[in-house]
Parts: structure tokens; sequence; C-alpha cells
């Protein structure tokens, strides 16, 4: 229950929460980030999300002078990073990419003059089961009604997952079924206050690998890229196929600074150090509550001053072995 919490914290705003991590000095890398002190900005509840991340990423792009001129999150899903940098002036422009439809039009509503609709729509929606099987079984014949059908499947929806074949939440947080993560006062507080910095943002709809080769040749420009991960993607992501070594080749010819974060598997490691960028083990929780961690990967990570693995020496975790897809 706490952890839940913890994703929908009520009381999260644009400042941070009292007791909060302000960067990745004050926190352990081998211990779980507490995300209720991480402003949460999104208004998704998305599977894979990087609100723990926020504390590496404001040391990350506070370590580069000047000041990045532009940040590009190519797989930008529920865009935390990108909100992030955009909310505390990290980057003079953020831009976020994502070719999911459905995500694509909650952000083209939200940063191109269909906020206040959308706020006011996810305010006046009185969630019952036979009202949410009613908006989801239908097609949305506009771009807004899309939105609000997304942010709603993604709040009643097990994990936050809305992929083909996910289903509701059945019991949830003290029993409270599909209400368990509608916090309609919260969701549309967070999309008024990103209303209101989108002169900083830019959505593209696209393809992320698209993306970064067109930003590729731009100076002082950054990229954030979070894929679909190796194991879990198929059932958490519509779109989860993408080629990982052709993403770290064009990631390794890009002009500015990188950061990728991945699932620790050996196959990634051994991506990373082909490709001569250097890795770091972060310690996180995954929506299951256990521990486990995360890669770091990086052309510089001397700013994160923790150890870097070395080649070779990360650990294969299971059997699969990874398969690489165009």
């Amino acid at each position: 229950m706490s952890y839940a919490r913890e994703l929908d914290n009520e009381k999260s705003g644009i400042e941070d929460p009292p007791g909060s991590y302000r960067t990745a000095e004050d926190v352990v890398s081998s211990i779980p980030v507490n995300v209720a002190s991480v402003p949460q900005r999104s208004p998704f509840r998305y599977p894979g999300g990087k609100t723990w991340l926020v504390p590496y990423i404001r040391s990350w792009l506070r370590s580069r002078k000047p000041r990045p001129s532009l940040l590009i999150e190519p797989f930008a899903g529920g865009g935390i990073v990108g909100l992030t940098a955009a909310f505390e002036k990290l980057a003079d422009r953020v831009i976020l990419v994502e070719n999911d439809r459905d995500v694509a039009a909650v952000w083209k509503t939200i940063l191109y003059d269909q906020a206040e609709w959308l706020a006011k729509e996810i305010e006046r929606f009185d969630l019952t089961a036979e009202n949410v099987a009613t908006v989801l079984a239908k097609e949305p014949p506009l771009l807004r009604e899309r939105a609000f059908s997304t942010i709603l499947r993604n709040r009643v929806q097990r994990g936050g997952i809305m992929a083909p074949g996910a289903g509701l939440i059945k019991t949830g947080e003290n029993g409270r079924g599909i209400s368990s993560r509608w916090y309609p006062k919260t969701l549309a507080r967070r999309i008024r206050e990103i209303a209101l910095v989108r002169d900083r943002l830019t959505f593209i709809e696209g393809d992320g690998l698209e993306a970064i080769r067109q930003f590729s040749d731009v100076e002082n420009a950054f990229f954030f890229v979070d894929p679909p991960y190796t194991v879990s993607a198929r059932r958490l992501y519509q779109h989860w196929q993408i080629d990982h070594r052709l993403l770290f080749s064009l990631l390794r010819k890009v002009n500015g600074g990188v950061l990728l974060t991945y699932d620790n598997r050996a196959e990634i490691a051994l991506l990373a150090c082909e490709f001569g960028f250097q890795t770091a083990e972060i310690a996180m929780k995954n929506t299951h509550h256990a521990t486990m961690t995360e890669l770091l990967i990086g052309k510089d990570l001397e700013w994160l001053r923790i150890s870097q693995a070395s080649c070779g020496s990360h650990p294969r975790n299971g059997q699969e072995k990874l398969v690489f897809l165009r």
C-alpha cells in the first residue's frame, strides 16, 4: 500500500516534496530512491516509468556546461525526464518523441491548446464500471477524446499497462478496484501544470530511432533514451520491437550527451562495451515492490561518482537470449 501511495502522491506538485532527493549526490546507488520524495509530474502511471531516476537526471544535466540547448527523449512514454527538464530548466528546450498513437494523443492534447478541456473532462467523469466500459469500448472520433480514453485506460488497467490484452484492476488499494489509481484532482492539476511550461516542450509523433538520426548533429543536444526493454517489453507495450544494436550504433555517433537506461542483462552490457559506452548499476523498485537493478549507460558517467562496471563483469541474468529486432 505504501508503494502505491508513492506512485500517486496527492500532495505532489511543481516543488519537491519535503525530505526530497535533490541530485545523485543525495542518494546511494545501491538503495532504491523513494519515489514519494520526487515530484510526480506525469499524468501517466507508466510501466517502466523513470520517476526514481530524477535525482540522477538532475546531476547528469547540471554537470554539463553550458546548459544543454536541447534534450530529446526518443521513447517518451510517460515523459518524466523531459518534464523534469522543462519544469526545472535543465535544458533550454525539450523534445518528446513517441510513436504510440494513443500516448501521442495525450501529449498533443496537453501541449496544443486542449489541456483545460482534458483536465475538466477528468474532473467531471463519474468513474463507474459501466462508464469505464462505455468509454473504452468505442473508437474516439476526436484527438482530445482519444487522449481522455488513454488516460482513463492507463489508470484503470492493472499496472498502467495499455498493451492489448491487459485487464482492469480487480481489488486495488483498500479494495477500491478500478478507482485505486483514479485521482481526478491530481491528474487535472498535473495536466494544467504541464500546459504552463509548454513553451519549453515540443512533441513529435514518430519513430525514436529516426528522431535520433534527425538531431544527432545538433550542438549541445542531449539524449535520454529509455527504450522498450529486452525481456518484459512484449507484454507491457504495444510498440515493443526495436533493433537494439542499431540504437547503440546511432547513439555512438551523436555530437552531444547520451544517457540510456536498460534492464540489467549481460547482452546489453556487452553491447554497451562494444560501442564504447560506460555502464553502472542502479538500484530501483519494480511495480511488485521488489528491489532490482537497472543499467545506466552513457558516453561519460564520471558525474555519477560511483564505480563503473568493466566490460565482461556483468552477470548473466536468466537464460533468455537478446533478439535484435528491426
